[in-house]
């Protein structure tokens, strides 16, 4: 897997209460769910960087308050009027 190196200020652990594994994890998981919000990246995907089977990450997203499935207004009057 990839590493990447981020520079935080000295205080980022005391200040989210947690240690660096715990904020690596909230990384991912945050950076993770925004690309999937964007639409750039699948469900799949998206759990896969937050290192996370795809329950726990639509868990997660519940957790976050993100929307888990997005919803095409348009699209859906358009299904709708099918039926």
């Amino acid at each position: 897997m990839t590493q990447v190196n981020i520079e935080l200020p000295e205080n980022i652990y005391s200040l989210l209460h947690c240690n660096p594994k715990e904020l690596s994890s909230a990384i991912r998981l945050a950076a993770s769910a925004s690309w999937y919000e964007q639409g750039v990246i699948s469900q799949e995907y998206a759990a896969n960087i937050a290192g996370l089977d795809r329950t726990d990450f639509l868990l997660a997203l519940g957790r976050m308050g993100k929307d888990i499935f997005s919803v095409d207004m348009d699209e859906l009057d358009d299904e709708l009027a099918r039926f």
